[in-house]
Parts: structure tokens; C-alpha cells; sequence
């Protein structure tokens, strides 16, 4: 039985690393809201499961997943479920806590890089807030991206299996998730990230290495990954990345 991944169409946003992972596994899933025949039914379908009263254990929000009569809801948990089924997480106890860690760090880093662009909230345009959008992107290219990707290149640098994955001798979804973020900070801030990236060469190197994996290099070359845009969680403004005097 094919797995459903619900999340909203037309950005990548945070079902991508849902994606990168099924993709790496080889598993068979259906991107509901993407695979509908007009867009409209697709999201009908996600709101259906939002809004089902008869739901017990509801997502609160996009991605989720279901498998047969498991629903699982928020990126760290799904992905936690599928590291255990397709060999993306270590088989140690300790180990796979490990990978889930890392992955909630990560989602830490997605949520920050989000709220530079809506520090003030989701219900405002960015127009709306764009002079607490340039202070805390400031912030963050300046001091939360150099920590976050200094503490992943601690991790490869300290990793006793090796320097290649953040969490044993195989690939994990901790690291295809590290792979997305920093393609999404690319997008976002290039200038910024290129400049750290050169500081962190085990995590540039482990960027590239995840990128051309066979499944995700066909992946990514596919047409189906849908190119970063302005409605998604990492957003490209220049001026958030420093292009302007005195920024």
C-alpha cells in the first residue's frame, strides 16, 4: 500500500524533507494535494482530513502522513516513523535518538529562517513588517546561521564512524534533512551562506554528497521537485541577505 503524504501544492515548505526521504527509500507514496486532478480537490482533500471530527490523534497541520490506518503528523515524527521502516535511521536505541535530535535542531533552524521574512507573524504580508524583518535577519545571517552550521560541522568532525553522515556510517533523514536546509539557506541567503559554507567544509561536503545519491539525483532532476519560491518558508528578499548599506 502506497503511502499519502499531505501538504499544501505549489512550495516546497516543510513536506519537502518528507519527500527527500521516500525519495531516498524507494518507497511508493502519492503526494495527495500534487497528484489531484485540478489543485483545488487536492487541498479539499488535506482540509478533509484537518477538519475530520472523527479523527482521534488529528494533525494539527501540514505534512502529514498516512500509512494504512496510521496518520502522523509534524516532519520530525514522520520521519522518525519512516528512518525505523526504510533503514534511514541507525538500528542502536541511543543512536536513532540521536537522529531525532539532530532533526528537531534542524527544524529549529527551518522555523528561524521562516520568521526572518514574518517576525511578526503569518497573518501580516511581509511588506507589513518588513522593517522587524530586516532586524531579525540580521540576526540571523549574522550570528544563527554560523552557530547552527558549526554545531552540525562539530558533529561530522566528532562522528566516530566518520566524517561522511552526521549519525553513523549510513546515510540518515537527519542528513538528507541537512542537505535541504542548506539548499534552502542557499536560496534564501546565498551571499550569507556561502561565506559560512566555506568555514563548514565537512557540511558543504556532505551537501553535495547527498545531492548526488542515485535516487536523488533523479529526484532532483525530475521535474517533480518544485523550484524555491516567495511562498514557501525559505524565501529570497536581497535585502534580508544584506544588500543594501548599513545592513
Amino acid at each position: 500500500m502506497a503511502y499519502e503524504l499531505y501538504y499544501w501544492p505549489g512550495i516546497q515548505g516543510r513536506g519537502e524533507f518528507v519527500r527527500l526521504a521516500l525519495e531516498e527509500a524507494g518507497a511508493d507514496y502519492i503526494d495527495v494535494a500534487r497528484s489531484s486532478i485540478d489543485e483545488n480537490s487536492g487541498v479539499g482533500a488535506l482540509m478533509a482530513v484537518l477538519e475530520g471530527e472523527d479523527i482521534v490523534h488529528p494533525p494539527f497541520a501540514p505534512p502529514f502522513l498516512k500509512d494504512g490506518d496510521v496518520l502522523i503528523g509534524q516532519t520530525a515524527a514522520i520521519l522518525l516513523y519512516l528512518g525505523d521502516r526504510h533503514a534511514l535511521a541507525p538500528r542502536d536505541a541511543t543512536k536513532r535518538l540521536w537522529v531525532h535530535q539532530i532533526q528537531l535542531t534542524i527544524a529549529d533552524l527551518v522555523a528561524e529562517a521562516h520568521d526572518t521574512h514574518h517576525p511578526l507573524g503569518a497573518d501580516f504580508y511581509y511588506e507589513e513588517q518588513k522593517p522587524e524583518a530586516l532586524r531579525r535577519a540580521k540576526h540571523f545571517r549574522e550570528e544563527r546561521i554560523p552557530k547552527f552550521l558549526r554545531w552540525f560541522e562539530h558533529i561530522l568532525t566528532h562522528n566516530p564512524d566518520g566524517d561522511k553522515y552526521l549519525a553513523g556510517k549510513r546515510v540518515s533523514y537527519a542528513d538528507l534533512s541537512l542537505f535541504q536546509a542548506v539548499e534552502g539557506l542557499l536560496y534564501a541567503f546565498p551571499r550569507r551562506t556561502k561565506a559560512i559554507l566555506a568555514e563548514v567544509p565537512r557540511v558543504a561536503a556532505l551537501h553535495q554528497r547527498i545531492a548526488q545519491r542515485p535516487r536523488i539525483r533523479a529526484y532532483l532532476d525530475s521535474g517533480r521537485r518544485l523550484e524555491f519560491n516567495e511562498q514557501g518558508i525559505f524565501r529570497h528578499y536581497p535585502e534580508l541577505d544584506g544588500y543594501r548599506r548599513g545592513l
